[in-house]
This record gives C-alpha cells, sequence and structure tokens, in this order.
C-alpha cells in the first residue's frame, strides 16, 4: 500500500484544508447515494428542498440562486425536475413581476420529511454520532466565517492588497 504523508508533515493551513474538502466530499457522496436509492432524489434536488422547506413563504427564484451551492443555471434545471415531479410549483411574484417564487407542494413537503431522515441515517455514522456538541459548534463557526467572508468578498471588490491578508 503506498505511504501517505502525514499531517504533521503539511502546513497546518493545508491541512485543514484538504480536511473539509475531503469530508465534504465524503459525505455528499455517502448522502446521495442514500437519497438516490431511497428516493430517487439527487443530493442537489435535496439541497433545494431544504431551502425550501426552511422558508415558510414561497422563494424568489433568485434568493434560491444565491443560497445553495448550485450556479443559478443548476438551480433553474433542479426546480423544472423538481416541479416535473409536483415537488414543486412556480407562481408569479406579488412583490415583482418579473421574478418567480417557489414553493414547496403538499408532495414535495413530505418527500423532503422522508429524505431528510434518510439523509440524517446517513450521515450519523460518520458525523453525527463521531462528533460532540463543540466540534458542531465549531464547525458552525468556521463555516460562519468562510461564509461571511465569501458575501463580504461578492459586494466589495478585492484590493490589489487582498491576497497578502491573513
Amino acid at each position: 500500500m503506498p505511504k501517505k504523508l502525514p499531517q504533521a508533515e503539511m502546513p497546518a493551513a493545508d491541512y485543514a484544508f484538504y480536511g473539509l474538502v475531503w469530508a465534504g466530499t465524503v459525505m455528499t457522496e455517502r448522502v446521495d447515494r442514500a437519497l438516490v436509492k431511497a428516493h430517487d432524489l439527487p443530493v442537489s434536488w435535496f439541497e433545494v428542498l431544504l431551502w425550501l422547506a426552511s422558508s415558510p413563504d414561497p422563494v424568489p427564484a433568485s434568493i434560491l440562486g444565491n443560497s445553495t451551492m448550485l450556479s443559478r443555471s443548476q438551480v433553474s434545471r433542479v426546480v423544472d425536475a423538481l416541479q416535473a415531479r409536483g415537488l414543486v410549483s412556480r407562481t408569479p411574484s406579488v412583490r415583482d413581476a418579473r421574478s418567480v417564487e417557489i414553493s414547496l407542494t403538499e408532495d414535495g413537503r413530505r418527500l423532503f420529511e422522508r429524505a431528510d431522515t434518510t439523509r440524517r441515517e446517513a450521515l450519523a455514522p460518520v458525523f453525527t454520532d463521531l462528533l460532540d456538541e463543540d466540534d458542531l459548534e465549531a464547525l458552525g463557526t468556521v463555516w460562519r466565517k468562510l461564509k461571511a467572508e465569501k458575501e463580504r468578498l461578492t459586494l466589495e471588490p478585492p484590493s490589489p492588497s487582498a491576497g497578502s491578508r491573513r
């Protein structure tokens, strides 16, 4: 078996970055397999359902596109597929005549609840059963920091010296 580079030989920032990428990939693949097998629902479709289920009101398509990890065109394709299955509906926005709002149908809500149980069961042995509350809070803190910086950079053009910031 080929030898792997131990953590001690890799800079901490590189190891942390690789760990985030690795964990995200492994967990996403695990959840995707479970959701497709149990519900014929790819993880990208589940992500859209998750955001819709967390909102009490219909969600403008543009907000949905900004909230997911999918591109706007991917969100549009996913919403088309979910609508074809009767899981979401599109309605003209009452606030903006140029906009469309997306919401879960009753069938979509029922499927989401079953799929969310499947997702939690798939993640438990490799995530929530392994980590304690402090670990989960630390990961949440890291995610909020990274997300806030991404949002800040989206709103503000980078300065020429931004690359030297720590």
